[in-house]
């Protein structure tokens, strides 16, 4: 495991997760929206954000986390693994509104700079029909390669938390 990317819907933890990844293997991690987000909520250009992209990518190793689903063909190109957080709406719609409420005003370490948590009705809708609208594609794309990459999916956070617990104890 040396270029890992993580899906999954908002709130699902791919950031955290890359972060604990980043940690115990000694990878550098992108956080996508840490990528595309100009201070203020600016976004980038697709241009600018596909040349920045494409320059982390090249790395010779990496953890990226996020959806940007106009970009995952070109990450699972460079890619060796892929991770996906398949977690019931429950789950990450919970985790998007208590994320809200609790940091509500604070930048996260996994956004760009000036761009402190709020609350959007549209992206709420938007995690609201994650699972309908952008998991079957990902799905498609997961099978497409499975032949080709490792692919883990973990459909609740336990499974997550037991796996990187594992991983953890194996290594030295």
């Amino acid at each position: 495991m040396e270029r890992i990317l993580i899906l999954g819907p908002c709130g699902a933890g791919k950031s955290t997760l890359a972060a604990s990844l980043g940690e115990a293997l000694c990878l550098p991690v992108i956080h996508l929206d840490k990528l595309y987000w100009q201070p203020g909520w600016v976004e980038s250009t697709p241009e600018d954000f596909s040349a920045r992209l494409e320059a982390e990518l090249k790395q010779p190793s990496w953890i990226v986390d996020g959806n940007y689903s106009n970009y995952l063909e070109k990450r699972l190109k460079f890619s060796d693994t892929l991770i996906h957080l398949d977690y019931p709406r429950r789950i990450h719609v919970g985790r998007v509104i208590k994320r809200v409420l609790t940091k509500k005003g604070v930048v996260r370490p996994d956004m760009g700079p000036d761009c402190p948590e709020k609350f959007d009705w549209e992206f709420l809708v938007y995690t609201w029909n994650f699972r309908r609208e952008k998991t079957p594609k990902t799905r498609a794309l997961i099978e497409s390669v499975q032949a080709t990459k490792k692919v883990l999916t973990f459909t609740h956070p336990r499974q997550t938390k037991a796996w990187l617990q594992s991983l953890n104890e194996t290594r030295p």
